[in-house]
């Protein structure tokens, strides 16, 4: 169910609120050219910044609106267990395929920590679970003896891998069990990771581009890898831009430059500083904008 390119997909606001109106588009956009997959209320979506409320309004309208085109994908990790355990259920009742787990952020808990709260949510909620490791973000890596150990659970079906380190990826495959999914968090290693084993992306990038990152994906799971690596080397330029400053301020700048939502973020993300003439000139030079 869960394979190839799949966007990790912004929430728009508008007045302070979510704009419902323009995420419907982004969807529609989104699934008209070929996406395999939305993530709703990820790190890219400003889940930090979304009340209970907002979150599970989210999460049951974006499944409104993808109306079973698509699977659904809802983020519903937190650092606290009981919490997670909450917003999985919600993500359940409210008809979701699966729910992105990220690892507990802050309180930076152990590696037998980290697998009792996993174990914890899986036992709670029968739903598939993806895991989401991004060091980067949570200040602590699930290493990959413990996503082994996690693998054996039934419903927690795979991991989105952001630690951008290749080994890792290669020793979470070597030591899971068979069928367990590595999906990249990390766009500019996407066909990389790939090549060893990996079955597809959750992208920041596919939000303005969902068609040249399914193409990227396609190819290579369809046996033309040489396609897949000039799809890689195009697409870099764009996950070079997307990065340019904290995720998600340059992508939801440059649907704002597409004119596909309202440049707003919510505190403490602000408006693009001096990177924004960067990443006009790359949305330029892709035919995105004039």
């Amino acid at each position: 169910m869960f394979q190839g390119a799949m966007t990790a997909i912004v929430t728009p606001f508008k007045g302070g609120k979510v704009d419902e109106e323009a995420l419907k588009g982004l969807i529609e956009y989104q699934i008209d050219n070929g996406i395999g997959a939305i993530v709703t209320c990820g790190t890219t979506g400003e889940s930090a910044t979304l009340s209970y409320e907002e979150h599970n309004s989210l999460v049951e309208f974006t499944i409104n609106a993808v109306n079973g085109r698509v699977p659904v994908i809802a983020g519903t990790g937190s650092n606290s267990t009981a919490e997670t355990i909450m917003l999985t259920e919600h993500a359940k009742d409210a008809g979701a395929d699966g729910a992105l787990l990220i690892s507990p952020y802050y309180n930076k808990p152990t590696q037998d920590g980290l697998y009792r709260h996993y174990r914890a949510v899986a036992a709670a909620v029968d739903i598939p679970l993806i895991l989401y490791n991004v060091p980067g973000r949570t200040g602590v890596n699930i290493l990959p003896e413990t996503v082994a150990k996690l693998s054996e659970i039934e419903n927690i079906i795979g991991i989105k891998e952001a630690s951008g380190s290749l080994r890792q990826v290669s020793d979470i495959l070597e030591m899971s069990m068979d069928g367990f999914l590595v999906l990249s968090g990390d766009d500019f290693i996407t066909l990389p990771m790939l090549s060893i084993g990996a079955k597809g992306v959750i992208s920041v990038t596919s939000n303005i581009v969902p068609g040249e990152v399914v193409k990227m994906c396609e190819r290579f799971l369809e046996g033309a890898p040489g396609e897949a690596l000039r799809s890689h080397y195009r697409l870099q330029g764009l996950n070079r831009a997307m990065f340019l400053e904290t995720n998600p301020i340059p992508v939801k700048t440059a649907l704002a430059m597409m004119g596909m939502i309202e440049e707003e973020f919510r505190l403490p993300l602000t408006a693009m500083g001096e990177s924004r003439d960067s990443l006009r000139d790359t949305l330029r030079v892709f035919g995105l904008i004039d």
